[in-house]
């Protein structure tokens, strides 16, 4: 039987291995893998010689980090997963998911940054300060997992503790990021631990004096309902969704909602909408990721949209192209720029986006450009330099 000891010494072990580990993962059926720069590798531990995990080695590793957890345990059976944090000795930080797969118990681990990283630090959008200066309003981030956007949430947070004496609470599965106050009052509260649902804690946080909540994943129509009820009585709100793009986000947050419901649900988000920043994180020529946004301000035009739908020629991709002046951009105007500086390959680039027939023609115009540029200005013409 492994004790917790050695459990932390193989972890440790797979997370330093090598740069750009992001995920750990052991998986019954498969060696230890790893996960760098967004590629899967296997890895060989000389301490732990292992070939191939059997159940049993997966489910002893689950099962000791679970053993001050009870109350995942039952987790874990009724719905055959449990999301928890996982500390190292020297404060190296996960955020662990184990879940049951064909009556196996597999693991697959975050890797957590130990320190807050600013907007700055994070080559974020200047908007990104914009961001940070609201007082009021709900805020979304959305993407897929493993994208950056509890990152970029962690970096705003931190730029409103730096600079505003407000009270700041959490609502995380689990918790990712430790905020050590600054100039704000902080509360970070944990799924499962400190309360037993993102609606149960929204509800309870309503009470406890916040200026900002964050609510780490909207996932269900009474926590969206409780937290447009918290913007629009003068709270901030951050959160994040599932979704890929402003147009699919508002469409998702109606769809929790019924039908006759609809026109109300459009008015309400109208209204208490401040931003939509969508994130992907892509392979970067040279090793390592790099982010790419899709960023709407819910402007006039956005207004209107929202409460009348996307129609031909008014989309919430012709406002963000039209709105660079508010901060805007589409994800596809940010891949343009990323492969003209150099920091994406153009297949990388065609693959990511929305329009591809627009994203194809600048990117032979940038192409052309710099072949003009690369053309020698002088030929040699029987020894004679000629312009």
């Amino acid at each position: 039987m492994l004790t917790e000891t050695e459990i932390k010494k193989i972890v440790k072990s797979l997370a330093f291995l090598e740069p750009g580990i992001s995920d750990i993962f052991i998986l019954s059926g498969y060696p230890f893998q790893i996960m760098v720069y967004g590629r899967m590798k296997n890895a060989f531990l000389s301490d732990y010689p292992v070939e191939v995990l059997n159940p049993f080695q997966a489910e002893e590793i689950a099962f000791v980090m679970l053993r001050d957890k009870p109350f995942l345990f039952k987790k874990l059976l009724q719905d055959g997963y449990a999301d928890f944090s996982f500390f190292l000795d020297d404060d190296t930080r996960f955020r662990v998911n184990i879940f049951s797969r064909q009556k196996t118990y597999n693991i697959i681990m975050r890797k957590l940054e130990s320190k807050v990283k600013s907007i700055e630090e994070l080559s974020l959008p200047q908007v990104f300060y914009k961001i940070a200066n609201e007082k009021f309003g709900i805020i979304l981030v959305t993407g897929a997992t493993g994208q950056g956007k509890t990152t970029s949430l962690a970096a705003i947070l931190n730029e409103i503790n730096k600079n505003e004496p407000v009270h700041i609470l959490t609502l995380e599965d689990p918790i990712e990021y430790l905020h050590k106050p600054i100039r704000a009052t902080i509360n970070q509260r944990e799924l499962g631990t400190d309360f037993s649902s993102y609606a149960e804690g929204l509800r309870a946080a309503l009470r406890e004096a916040p200026h900002v909540i964050l609510v780490g994943e909207i996932r269900d129509r009474e926590t969206m309902d409780i937290a447009l009820t918290a913007a629009e009585t003068g709270h901030l709100v951050f959160s994040t969704l599932h979704t890929i793009g402003a147009g699919q986000t508002i469409n998702r947050i109606i769809g929790f909602y019924d039908k006759d419901e609809e026109n109300q649900i459009r008015q309400r988000l109208s209204s208490a909408l401040r931003w939509v920043v969508g994130q992907k994180l892509l392979p970067k020529i040279g090793g390592g990721r790099v982010a790419v946004f899709d960023i709407l301000y819910n402007n006039l035009r956005s207004k209107e949209i929202i409460m009348t739908g996307e129609s031909e020629g008014r989309t919430f991709y012709d406002i963000m192209t039209q709105g660079g002046p508010f901060g805007m951009r589409t994800f596809d105007q940010n891949l343009i720029e990323l492969y003209d500086q150099g920091l994406i390959e153009e297949d990388i680039a065609y693959y990511h986006a929305l329009r591809k027939d627009i994203v194809g023609r600048q990117i032979e115009l940038i192409k052309k450009q710099k072949r003009r540029e690369e053309t020698p200005t002088n030929l040699e013409i029987l020894g004679k330099g000629v312009k």
